[in-house]
Protein backbone atom coordinates (compact mmCIF):
# COMPACT_ATOMS: atom_id res chain seq x y z
CA UNK A 1 0.00 0.00 0.00
CA UNK A 2 2.84 2.39 0.83
CA UNK A 3 4.34 1.74 -2.60
CA UNK A 4 1.05 2.64 -4.31
CA UNK A 5 0.84 5.89 -2.36
CA UNK A 6 4.44 6.67 -3.24
CA UNK A 7 3.83 5.99 -6.96
CA UNK A 8 0.70 8.16 -7.01
CA UNK A 9 2.49 10.97 -5.16
CA UNK A 10 5.49 10.71 -7.48
CA UNK A 11 3.25 10.77 -10.59
CA UNK A 12 1.45 13.89 -9.34
CA UNK A 13 4.74 15.58 -8.49
CA UNK A 14 6.27 14.64 -11.84
CA UNK A 15 3.28 15.94 -13.80
CA UNK A 16 3.39 19.25 -11.88
CA UNK A 17 7.10 19.62 -12.66
CA UNK A 18 6.48 18.81 -16.33
CA UNK A 19 3.64 21.37 -16.50
CA UNK A 20 5.99 23.93 -14.98
CA UNK A 21 8.59 23.26 -17.69
CA UNK A 22 5.99 23.39 -20.50
CA UNK A 23 4.43 26.72 -19.54
CA UNK A 24 4.25 27.89 -15.96
CA UNK A 25 4.00 26.79 -12.35
CA UNK A 26 0.58 26.99 -10.76
CA UNK A 27 -0.08 30.39 -9.26
CA UNK A 28 -3.71 31.01 -8.32
CA UNK A 29 -5.39 34.09 -9.73
CA UNK A 30 -6.80 36.21 -6.91
CA UNK A 31 -10.50 37.11 -6.69
CA UNK A 32 -9.95 40.75 -7.69
CA UNK A 33 -8.09 39.68 -10.84
CA UNK A 34 -10.90 37.27 -11.73
CA UNK A 35 -13.35 40.19 -11.51
CA UNK A 36 -11.05 42.35 -13.63
CA UNK A 37 -10.75 39.55 -16.19
CA UNK A 38 -14.55 39.25 -16.47
CA UNK A 39 -14.93 43.00 -16.91
CA UNK A 40 -12.25 43.10 -19.59
CA UNK A 41 -13.49 39.98 -21.41
CA UNK A 42 -17.09 41.18 -21.78
CA UNK A 43 -18.27 37.60 -22.22
CA UNK A 44 -21.48 37.10 -24.16
CA UNK A 45 -23.63 33.98 -23.73
CA UNK A 46 -22.48 31.09 -25.89
CA UNK A 47 -18.96 32.37 -26.52
CA UNK A 48 -16.17 29.81 -26.31
CA UNK A 49 -13.55 30.64 -23.71
CA UNK A 50 -10.30 28.70 -23.34
CA UNK A 51 -7.96 28.96 -20.37
CA UNK A 52 -4.50 27.68 -21.27
CA UNK A 53 -3.13 26.21 -18.05
CA UNK A 54 -6.32 26.56 -16.02
CA UNK A 55 -4.97 25.38 -12.67
CA UNK A 56 -7.90 24.90 -10.29
CA UNK A 57 -10.34 26.23 -12.91
CA UNK A 58 -11.45 29.44 -11.23
CA UNK A 59 -11.43 31.51 -14.46
CA UNK A 60 -13.16 28.71 -16.36
CA UNK A 61 -15.91 28.59 -13.71
CA UNK A 62 -16.29 32.38 -13.65
CA UNK A 63 -16.53 32.45 -17.46
CA UNK A 64 -19.22 29.75 -17.45
CA UNK A 65 -21.21 31.73 -14.87
CA UNK A 66 -21.04 34.66 -17.31
CA UNK A 67 -22.52 32.49 -20.07
CA UNK A 68 -19.47 31.14 -21.88
CA UNK A 69 -18.85 27.59 -22.98
CA UNK A 70 -15.63 27.42 -20.98
CA UNK A 71 -12.80 24.96 -21.35
CA UNK A 72 -9.62 24.71 -19.36
CA UNK A 73 -6.46 22.91 -20.43
CA UNK A 74 -4.28 21.64 -17.60
CA UNK A 75 -1.19 19.46 -17.76
CA UNK A 76 -0.56 18.96 -14.04
CA UNK A 77 -2.48 15.87 -12.97
CA UNK A 78 -3.09 17.18 -9.47
CA UNK A 79 -4.51 20.50 -10.70
CA UNK A 80 -6.57 18.71 -13.36
CA UNK A 81 -8.12 16.43 -10.71
CA UNK A 82 -8.69 19.35 -8.35
CA UNK A 83 -10.37 21.44 -11.08
CA UNK A 84 -12.67 18.53 -11.93
CA UNK A 85 -13.59 18.07 -8.28
CA UNK A 86 -14.41 21.80 -8.05
CA UNK A 87 -16.37 21.47 -11.31
CA UNK A 88 -18.77 19.08 -9.59
CA UNK A 89 -19.90 21.94 -7.35
CA UNK A 90 -20.51 24.42 -10.17
CA UNK A 91 -24.07 25.30 -11.06
CA UNK A 92 -23.19 25.68 -14.76
CA UNK A 93 -21.05 22.53 -15.01
CA UNK A 94 -22.60 21.55 -18.37
CA UNK A 95 -20.85 24.63 -19.80
CA UNK A 96 -17.51 23.59 -18.32
CA UNK A 97 -14.88 21.18 -19.56
CA UNK A 98 -11.48 20.60 -18.00
CA UNK A 99 -9.04 18.65 -20.18
CA UNK A 100 -5.83 17.02 -19.04
CA UNK A 101 -4.00 18.20 -22.11
CA UNK A 102 -0.85 20.05 -23.06
CA UNK A 103 -1.92 23.50 -24.24
CA UNK A 104 0.60 23.20 -27.07
CA UNK A 105 -1.45 20.31 -28.48
CA UNK A 106 -4.81 22.04 -28.16
CA UNK A 107 -6.76 23.45 -31.09
CA UNK A 108 -7.89 27.03 -30.59
CA UNK A 109 -9.55 27.68 -33.95
CA UNK A 110 -13.09 28.04 -32.57
CA UNK A 111 -12.18 30.14 -29.51
CA UNK A 112 -13.82 33.52 -29.01
CA UNK A 113 -11.63 34.25 -26.00
CA UNK A 114 -8.30 32.81 -24.84
CA UNK A 115 -6.77 33.55 -21.46
CA UNK A 116 -3.33 32.61 -20.20
CA UNK A 117 -0.92 33.27 -17.37
CA UNK A 118 2.33 31.82 -18.67
CA UNK A 119 6.00 32.57 -18.21
CA UNK A 120 7.51 35.10 -20.64
CA UNK A 121 9.86 32.45 -22.07
CA UNK A 122 6.79 30.79 -23.66
CA UNK A 123 5.51 33.98 -25.29
CA UNK A 124 7.19 33.63 -28.70
CA UNK A 125 5.73 30.14 -29.06
CA UNK A 126 2.24 31.04 -27.77
CA UNK A 127 2.19 34.14 -29.98
CA UNK A 128 2.87 31.99 -33.04
CA UNK A 129 0.22 29.46 -31.99
CA UNK A 130 -2.37 32.19 -31.50
CA UNK A 131 -1.54 33.83 -34.83
CA UNK A 132 -1.85 30.49 -36.63
CA UNK A 133 -5.01 29.23 -34.96
CA UNK A 134 -7.26 32.05 -33.77
CA UNK A 135 -10.09 33.31 -35.92
CA UNK A 136 -10.36 37.00 -36.74
CA UNK A 137 -12.10 38.83 -33.94
CA UNK A 138 -11.04 36.42 -31.17
CA UNK A 139 -9.91 38.06 -27.95
CA UNK A 140 -6.76 37.18 -26.04
CA UNK A 141 -6.14 38.17 -22.45
CA UNK A 142 -2.62 37.82 -21.10
CA UNK A 143 -2.02 38.10 -17.37
CA UNK A 144 1.07 39.95 -16.07
CA UNK A 145 3.21 40.28 -19.23
CA UNK A 146 2.36 41.85 -22.61
CA UNK A 147 2.78 39.98 -25.89
CA UNK A 148 5.79 41.43 -27.69
CA UNK A 149 4.84 42.86 -31.08
CA UNK A 150 1.09 42.95 -30.42
CA UNK A 151 -0.72 46.17 -29.61
CA UNK A 152 -3.18 45.74 -26.74
CA UNK A 153 -6.71 47.02 -27.27
CA UNK A 154 -6.87 47.73 -23.55
CA UNK A 155 -4.66 47.33 -20.50
CA UNK A 156 -6.30 46.85 -17.12
CA UNK A 157 -3.97 48.44 -14.59
CA UNK A 158 -4.72 48.31 -10.87
CA UNK A 159 -2.16 49.50 -8.39
CA UNK A 160 -0.66 46.59 -6.46
CA UNK A 161 -1.98 43.97 -8.91
CA UNK A 162 -0.57 42.47 -12.11
CA UNK A 163 -1.72 43.97 -15.39
CA UNK A 164 -4.20 42.31 -17.71
CA UNK A 165 -3.61 42.83 -21.45
CA UNK A 166 -6.52 42.54 -23.88
CA UNK A 167 -5.79 41.85 -27.54
CA UNK A 168 -8.05 41.17 -30.47
CA UNK A 169 -7.14 39.29 -33.68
Amino acid sequence: MEMVIFIVFFALLLSAAYANLRGAPWAPTNKKSVERFLHLAEIRPGQKMYDLGCGDGRLVFASAKSGAQAKGFELSLFMYLLANIFRLFQKDRTKIKISCQDLWHSNLNDADLVYFFLMPKTYPKIKKKLENELKIGAKVIAYVWPIDGWEPVKIDILNGHPNLYLYQR
